[in-house]
């Protein structure tokens, strides 16, 4: 059992990697995780982004670094987590991106794409991390879905794929690797307040049908995802493992 003594709630001391973390939900995971005491290694595309968005961070006193990679490529993958200081007792599996169209109109090389870089790339990450998240001797890998993951929404049918297969991702690791002391579970946000949100939801009618959909009558924000996802990192959660935890205003529930 745990002592009294112990600190649930803190995640001093800890050391995470976070992809896709230059911005939206991946700058606030960041900074949910730094809040509460971790030092963080950001990793995203843009170099530009990412250095002033770690700056930002730094000047306020987290400690940050930030590591320029693409998530798709195995030496870009390498280089993040050798970036990492010491133990890794966290992974959030950020990174992804979409292209909207009806089924018949994706070419094969967009259907890769989305699949590469929100799945595969993601597995790929995890097992390479595998060796330095058991070394932790108790770690936690976070994958960020989607509710498109767990019913038909207008994202297109890769990226829903893409996230269904995480969540079965998500599952098969937590029991395979619950052994070594690694937890694995997953968060899936419905509409978020981000730039990338912002494209569809700068339409009235658009954003009106989310808001019906939605029991709670808005649009998330970035740090209620990056809570969550601070909380599955922290002891506090030490006994939750192979779950997919929506978040999203009540939509997933919301039947008829």
């Amino acid at each position: 059992m745990h002592k009294p003594t112990d600190n649930l709630w803190s995640l001093a001391g800890k050391h995470a990697l976070v992809t896709g973390a230059s911005r939206g939900i991946g700058l606030a995971i960041t900074h949910a995780l730094c809040q509460r005491g971790a030092e963080v290694w950001m990793a995203a595309r843009g170099q530009e982004r990412l250095a002033e968005s770690a700056d930002e961070l730094a000047s306020a006193g987290y400690r940050v670094h930030a590591v320029s990679a693409d998530v798709t490529d195995p030496e870009s993958r390498r280089r993040m987590l050798t970036a990492v200081d010491g133990a890794l007792d966290i992974l959030v599996n950020n990174a992804g991106y979409n292209i909207r169209k009806p089924a018949l109109a994706y070419t094969e090389e967009e259907l890769r794409g989305i699949l590469d870089t929100n799945l595969v790339a993601a597995f790929e990450l995890a097992r390479a991390a595998h060796p330095r998240l058991k070394a932790a001797g108790s770690a936690s890998l976070v994958n960020i879905s989607s509710v498109a993951g767990l019913t038909h929404l207008r994202t297109g049918a890769p990226y829903a794929m893409s996230k269904a297969a995480m969540h079965q991702m998500t599952r098969n690791l937590a029991a395979e690797w619950a052994a070594d002391g690694i937890r694995v579970n997953a968060v899936a946000p419905w509409y978020i307040e981000t730039p990338l949100a912002r494209q569809v939801l700068d339409d009235p009618e658009f954003l009106a049908e989310v808001l019906a959909r939605t029991p709670l009558k808005r649009i998330g924000r970035p740090e209620e995802v990056a809570a969550t996802v601070a909380f599955l990192c922290l002891p506090a959660a030490g006994y939750i493992t192979g779950q997919t935890l929506a978040v999203d205003g009540g939509f997933s529930i919301f039947g008829f």
